[in-house]
Formats: C-alpha cells, structure tokens, sequence
C-alpha cells in the first residue's frame, strides 16, 4: 500500500487542503491590513479580521481533528474529541470582541468621515474574493460531515460575500465619492460575523453543557425501549453529544427475574432500534429486577 502525504481527515477534506486554505487567508489578512491602513478603509480591515479568524479558525480545525483521532488512554477513557469544541468556542469567542470594536470604530468614523483611497480597496478585496472562494472550493466536501470543517467553511463562504461588499463600496467610493458607505460596510460585515459564531457558540455549549441531541424525543425513545419485549420500564436515563459525532446513552433497564444471558438478547435489541431510530451510538444499559425505588425517568 503506498502512502503519501495527503492524510484524509474523516470528512473528505484533506490536511493538505486546510493547510492551503490556511496559508491562503493569512495570505489575505496580511494584504487587507495594509491595503486597509493605507487606503484608510476600515471595511478592508474588517473583512482582514474575518480572514485572520478563518485562518485561526482552520489551525484549530486540523489541531482538533488530529486530537480527536488519538487513541482513548487511561487518563483520556473518551479520547480528546471534546477538543474541537473547546476550539470552535474560543475562536467563536475571539470573533465576538473583534466584532465589537469594528462596530465601535465604524460607530466613530460616521460622525468624522474620512476620505478612502478606492482603487487600492477594489485591488486588495478582489485579491480577498479570489482567496476566499478558492478555499470554500477545497472545504465544501469535508463541511458536511464535521462541525468544525463546516465552522471554516461558513466563515469562507462569509468571507468572500464581504469581500464582494467591499468590493461594492471601493466602485462607489471610485465613482460618487460617498465615503460613509466603509463604515457602514464595517457595521454590517460585524454583525454577519457576530449572527454566525453565536450559532457555532450555542451548538458547541450545548454539547459541553451535556443537553440531550436538538430533536431529540426522550418520551419516544422511552416508549420504543419500553416496547422491547421483556423490558418493563427504563429510568435514570442520561443522553449527551461526545462531540458533533458521537450520541451516547445510559439509562436502568427494569426487567423480570431473568438469566444474565437472557438479557443479552433483550440489550442487543434496545441497541438496535436506538442506533436505527435515533443515531445513538454508545449504549449503556444496566440491568435490574425491582431495585430502585423511584423509577423516574431522569
């Protein structure tokens, strides 16, 4: 078998593909500050925050993926592929106070407009725009299988609908001189940017919080349980989210005074329809005969 370089992440993306993505937004970022500091347009170092964030948000992408696919160990019994969501918050996090001082500059600069060299902004946004959709070409396969692809991939995706604002604004600025179009531009890129990571923050906090899957109908799942023939009740039930993956479930399974054997059955079966119905993938049942008092299901 011959092995080359290009590891495939589970997801149909490349390492080599994130790592080109990666060098292609710092790339950008860089041109967008200068192009920003020198044509004065603040819209251009907005959409050079969002590029920087990709970039970062890509490092932690492939850090996570990596993470996740080491072996569980003694001190790690789930594996680390809780780092990923960790990362998804922090870069979430760190795109949530760029935002705000954006907005907060844009906020100034509309009471001091000040003149934006516009021929320097158009170059340096087309330059962004070409970057950007190159890199949403490479991501697309992997952003449906893994929340942290998809969270790179939805920045790019925003990213080059900024740039073509930008791009907008410099041939207005060019054309009638309407310099109030940058921070408006600014406002309205920070505000797409803060919409977008608050829907990466929510999901990942509740996969870090422990609430059961979005959808998820725990009376159904107790009557389907309930169903299997053999099974009189099931309580203490506890459903969670490892990662964006992998959906656990434990719960106490009260059965009649039956072999240990019988109730191999009565387990590989509850698995099934839970696996089939629900995408649970990690089961753990206990088994018992009249033991616990209350036998609620939580």
């Amino acid at each position: 078998m011959s092995h080359h370089h290009s590891h495939h992440t589970p997801s149909g993306t490349t390492e080599r593909d994130l790592f080109v993505t990666m060098a292609l937004n710092f790339g950008i970022t860089v041109a967008e500050i200068i192009g920003g500091l020198l044509s004065g347009s603040l819209s251009l170092l907005s959409d050079a925050m969002h590029n920087f964030s990709d970039g970062i948000a890509i490092i932690i992408t492939y850090g996570a993926i990596r993470l996740s696919r080491r072996p569980k160990t003694l001190r790690h019994t789930f594996g680390l592929k809780r780092a990923e969501i960790v990362a998804a918050i922090i870069n979430a996090s760190t795109l949530i106070i760029i935002s705000f001082f954006l907005i907060k500059e844009a906020v100034v600069r509309f009471s001091h407009p000040e003149p934006v060299g516009g021929q320097l902004m158009l170059l340096v946004a087309t330059l962004g725009l070409a970057g950007n959709v190159i890199g949403t070409m490479l991501l697309k396969k992997g952003a449906k299988h893994n929340v942290n692809i998809r969270a790179a991939y939805i920045h790019l995706l925003s990213d080059a609908v900024s740039s073509v604002a930008v791009i907008i604004g410099a041939v207005f600025i060019m054309a009638y001189e309407i310099y109030w179009i940058d921070p408006v531009l600014t406002i309205l890129i920070s505000l797409y940017i803060l919409h977008e990571t608050y829907e990466i923050v929510k999901e990942a906090v509740d996969v870090i919080m422990m609430s059961s899957p979005a959808g998820m109908d725990l009376h159904g799942l107790k009557k389907i349980v309930e169903a299997v023939p053999g099974v009189k009740n099931i309580h203490h039930v506890h459903i969670w989210k490892l990662n964006d993956k992998d959906i656990h479930f434990e719960a106490h399974v009260e059965v009649e005074n039956i072999s240990v054997a019988e109730t191999a059955a009565i387990q590989k079966e509850i698995e099934l329809s839970l696996h089939d119905t629900f995408d649970i993938n990690h089961t753990t049942l206990q088994f018992e005969c009249d033991r616990c008092g209350r036998k609620e299901m939580i």
